[in-house]
């Protein structure tokens, strides 16, 4: 079964790409999913212990906590340190599942791949680029996102130029849907063209 880590920096269309994937039939497994899960279930309570009042309605006040971070970017540590590990477990899990059920591929989407150390536990790997204009339009097109909390951001993601030169294949989405598609189906041809990765 091969690991595809798909990643990218924000605004650059990863989501979009997962989606892409999981629509020719690859079973993909969302970390952001994840962890929005967490925050509503697990990681709710050692969340609130770690940083008090981001708790509301039992569950992770995403908001509150992002606030929190931009003022205080040593908290990422922290946190870091109460989810992944969670979502590590999550992940075991699913490529678990996978496996008993004969797939050939998955795709484990994660935006920090690179950061976390988790491209050593991919066989290959897929990023999503585009010009970095559209991606600056995109992010800051979003509701509630500033030019502080979207430099943050960047400043705690690998470059763009080095993770297109560490990928396995570059997925472009400056253009249609249709174009990302057909580069999506292309990679998935070309992995199952080649000869089995098992570690």
């Amino acid at each position: 079964m091969i690991r595809i880590g798909l990643t990218g920096s924000i605004g650059m269309g990863k989501s979009t790409s997962a989606k892409l994937f999981a629509e020719a039939g690859i079973p993909v497994n969302d970390s952001d999913a994840v962890v929005h899960d967490l925050y509503s279930g697990e990681a709710v309570s050692l969340v609130e212990a770690a940083f008090p009042g981001t708790m509301a309605d039992g569950k992770v006040d995403r908001q509150e906590l992002s606030r929190r971070l931009t003022g205080d970017p040593s908290g990422f540590k922290r946190l870091e340190a109460i989810v992944h590990p969670l979502v590590r477990e999550r992940e075991r899990q699913f490529l678990e599942h996978q496996r008993q059920a004969g797939v050939d591929m998955v795709v484990l989407d994660i935006p920090l791949l690179f950061e976390t150390g988790a491209d050593k536990r991919v066989d290959k790997i897929v990023v999503v680029s585009c010009d970095p204009q559209i991606q600056r339009e995109r992010v800051l097109a979003r509701p509630g996102m500033t030019e502080e909390k979207f430099n943050m951001i960047l400043s705690r993601q690998t470059p763009d130029a080095e993770k297109r030169a560490r990928a396995d294949y570059v997925i472009d989405t400056g253009g249609s849907i249709d174009a990302a598609r057909t580069q999506v189906r292309d990679v998935i041809a070309d992995l199952r063209h080649k000869p089995s990765i098992e570690k």
